[in-house]
């Protein structure tokens, strides 16, 4: 029994992470259409007010789903279920009333918030996004109730389902604004409406969920623990408790959000001040937001190594092995370098026809070309957290990230009046470095790991270099030969920008090999690398 529940609990696991890896792609992907839609403008009304509803709805609900599962998976092993279903109720009301609080400061603050963002137009938008945050917490209290149940099939379909038709919103409501009025504040209410509409749908699902599982333990025995006597908590009793648990994770889940929240305030206040006009500053804003998903997407491989270390570092530290965990920690930094630097090399090589490619035009390519180096930096965060917190760590990597948080604010203030967006870029690749270096000289603290300099850093810096040489010379190559082929501008950029990384990855995977990089012994270890070994031996790789 106890073998089929764990099969169930790591099915679940598995379900849930690949729930939150699709749902977070769908919500990089769309940003790129709802650019070319609105333009740089529209994009800027958007990636103002996304972030300060992020940052809310954090407060408001992020930790709860974890503290209640926690707490009702307790009360269902001891078989209190009565016990379990109180829980909710009393959660779903305090997350309830939260949500309405945070809804009323969102809706009557409109326009203070405008104001301070230096953009008076901006009430619209920022009202338009309050209500979801009538219907997120309740989601999120029933979201946490069924993963207290080990079920966590309706919270990877709901947020895949949310995910779907907020981004189905943004694409239909910014095209009809942007058609029918032309004004792109009113196409930007309703990309931002996109979350209330995804979160009723999610809801929704989540009813359907909940009345399924009614159904079933309503003809379910009730089996209470051996020799356990019930005792019911009072509200404040189950409230305190949810708060302590939940709000250390809040606060880090806020930190991503807020340094998005900081270039709210921040970017468009300074380029005035550097001499730009309001409508200037704000389409220089847009531009620089171009970057987001590019980074983003690259920083999917991370999250999805940062998933599958936390158990495994935890593992081998409850077990006091710690040249397990040094090995776990070195190959996991070791695979997120691989993939990080030449992810942020590569970008910068083409940077000007992925721009065009993407965006329409080469505006603010100089930016681009430096926040790609963010991904380096922001890759290797998200798998130093991973690192920390399965060793029991778990507040450093949220000190450290508040840490980028600060430099950032200083940074912008210092860097935009000067530098403009490029400003802004450089000091998002200093942030994000700065609470980097601070998690990864924590590991080697509490570790002892110390990284090869040969192996970590020279031998991937002469694949990425070979890599680099290889995009450029394509690129170049390709710039000349298919000028008078392609007529369309946009289509012209996007063959050369998908020649130019083609090239770069063939090079790159084929370096790896040739510098050592990657070795026999390192490809036997899995069983994908065994069977990749005799066609790597007959083009003399290995």
């Amino acid at each position: 029994m106890s073998k089929e529940r764990g099969s169930s609990f790591l099915k679940g696991a598995a379900i849930l992470g690949a729930g939150a890896l699709l749902s977070k792609m769908l919500g990089v992907v769309y940003r790129i259409p709802y650019q070319n839609i609105t333009g740089d403008l529209g994009y800027y009304v958007y990636t103002q007010v996304y972030p300060l509803y992020s940052a809310l709805l954090i407060l408001a609900t992020a930790g709860f789903p974890i503290a209640i599962s926690k707490f009702v998976a307790e009360k269902l092993a001891l078989g209190d279920t009565r016990g379990a279903r109180r829980l909710f109720r009393v959660s779903a009301s305090v997350l309830t009333i939260t949500g309405i609080v945070f809804f009323i400061l969102l809706w009557f603050g409109a326009p203070f918030i405008a104001a301070s963002m230096r953009d008076s137009k901006l009430v619209l938008p920022i009202r338009s996004v309050s209500f979801a945050l009538l219907i997120v917490p309740v989601m999120a209290a029933l979201r946490g109730y069924f993963q207290g149940h080990h079920d966590m099939v309706p919270t990877a379909v709901s947020q895949i389902a949310e995910q779907f038709v907020r981004v189905t919103t943004i694409i239909i409501l910014s095209y009809w604004f942007m058609k029918t009025t032309g004004n792109v504040y009113l196409a930007g209410a309703g990309a931002v409406f996109g979350a209330v509409t995804g979160a009723l749908f999610a809801f929704v699902v989540m009813l359907f969920f909940w009345r399924r599982n009614h159904r079933i333990q309503k003809y379910m025995p009730v089996q209470p623990g051996a020799g356990y006597t019930y005792t019911q908590e009072s509200i404040g009793e189950i409230v305190r408790k949810l708060v302590y648990y939940a709000i250390p994770i809040c606060l880090g889940s806020l930190v991503l959000p807020l340094m998005q929240l900081s270039d709210s305030f921040t970017v468009v206040s300074m380029l005035m001040w550097g001499g730009n006009t309001a409508e200037t500053a704000y389409s220089l804003k847009g531009i620089f937001d171009r970057g987001q998903p590019l980074v983003q997407f690259a920083a999917f491989f991370a999250t999805a190594l940062s998933l599958s270390l936390v158990p495994a570092i935890a593992e081998a530290q409850a077990l006091g092995k710690r040249q397990v965990i040094a090995a776990r920690t070195e190959l996991a930094l070791r695979l997120t370098f691989l993939f990080g630097l030449p992810a942020s090399i590569g970008l910068a090589v083409v940077a000007g026809p992925v721009n065009v490619m993407l965006y329409e035009n080469d505006n603010g390519t100089t930016a681009l070309v430096v926040l790609a180096f963010t991904t380096i930096f922001a890759t290797l965060g998200i798998t130093s957290a991973g690192i920390l917190q399965g060793m029991g760590e778990v507040t450093l990597p949220v000190r450290n990230l508040f840490i980028g948080v600060a430099a950032k604010l200083a940074l912008n203030i210092f860097l935009i009046p000067s530098f403009g967006i490029t400003g802004a870029a450089m000091a998002t690749v200093c942030s994000y470095m700065i609470a980097t270096l601070l998690n990864l000289y924590a590991i080697t603290y509490f570790t002892g790991i110390k990284f090869h300099i040969k192996n970590f850093f020279i031998k991937p810096a002469i694949a990425v270099l070979m890599m680099a040489l290889a995009a450029f010379v394509t690129r170049k190559a390709a710039e000349k030969g298919l000028l008078d082929l392609i007529p369309s501008h946009r289509l012209y950029f996007s063959a050369v920008s998908l020649l130019a990384v083609g090239a770069g990855v063939v090079m790159y995977v084929i370096a790896l090999f040739l510098s050592g990089t990657i070795s026999r012994a390192e490809l036997e270890t899995t069983k994908p690398g065994r069977k990749l070994i005799p066609l790597l031996k007959r083009f003399r790789l290995l």
